[in-house]
């Protein structure tokens, strides 16, 4: 096996995302043949890698099964498993069997649709904000909206302690105060900070999609397995997208 970056190598290994994994390294929770791995280092598979207590690889146990699930997650609940915030994390609310993470984030105060997995490199093509996959959300705000409102919304939000403005994104109205939103990125709690600029306060927010999985009635708190119909068209949907943009990136090199 040739030299891959430790964050690399722990999501082949389906341990984590590369994202959680430089977490877990610069947190100090990742060793290298007993001491304590540094940001940024290569492995070639054949070291005792040791994960958040875990074995990894050639170290740790045999190979399992692939593992994508759609949870509900309650409000109250976090999806990052660090000593930070006290609250209850994602991981320990639905107990699986089988080490699974999170894949992308859905903040505390937010409900709703949250894939887990234990396929590192599934993870990151999800999370890839290149990829424009769609992600669905249901939302209330403190008072009612008009049309310019909407408009603003369509058009792109200027988040001026991010230094962004949003992308266009997908609005239609379902009451009052409420809305459907489709965004096709994923800044810190985007939403919110979009209504507040615009001087609405979020009072619900659940995410019901994400790309072509349906939160549908799943229970708050429940979980299922992705079925095998809907893995494979979230493959297609992956595959298409590589396509598109390995094509976007031979019309750049063309065009210099």
């Amino acid at each position: 096996m040739e030299e891959m970056r430790l964050n690399k190598y722990l999501s082949a290994q389906g341990v984590c995302s590369r994202r959680e994994a430089d977490r877990l390294i610069e947190a100090g929770k990742v060793t290298i043949d007993g001491r304590v791995a540094g940001m940024g280092e290569k492995v070639i598979g054949k070291e005792s890698i040791v994960c958040d207590g875990k074995p990894v690889g050639a170290a740790g146990v045999k190979r399992i099964k692939p593992v994508l699930l759609a949870v509900n997650k309650p409000r109250g609940v976090v999806c990052t498993t660090s000593d930070k915030d006290r609250a209850m994390n994602v991981v320990d609310l639905i107990h699986y069997p089988v080490r699974v993470y999170p894949v992308g984030r859905l903040d505390k105060d937010s409900e709703g649709l949250l894939l887990m997995t234990n396929q590192g490199e599934l993870a990151n093509e999800i999370m890839h904000a290149g990829n424009l996959h769609e992600k669905e959300y249901l939302v209330t705000v403190d008072q009612p909206f008009n049309a310019a409102f909407i408009k603003r919304m369509q058009e792109g939000v200027e988040l001026k302690e991010l230094g962004v403005t949003t992308r266009p994104c997908k609005v239609e109205a379902t009451g009052k105060k409420s809305f459907r939103i489709i965004l096709t990125q994923g800044l810190n709690r985007q939403i919110r900070r979009m209504c507040q600029e615009l001087g609405y306060h979020v009072v619900s927010l659940k995410r019901v999609r994400i790309m072509n999985i349906q939160l549908g009635r799943l229970n708050t708190g429940d979980f299922r397995n992705v079925t095998p119909q809907e893995m494979e068209e979230l493959q297609w949907m992956l595959l298409q997208a590589k396509i598109e943009q390995d094509e976007a990136i031979r019309v750049d090199l063309k065009t210099e």
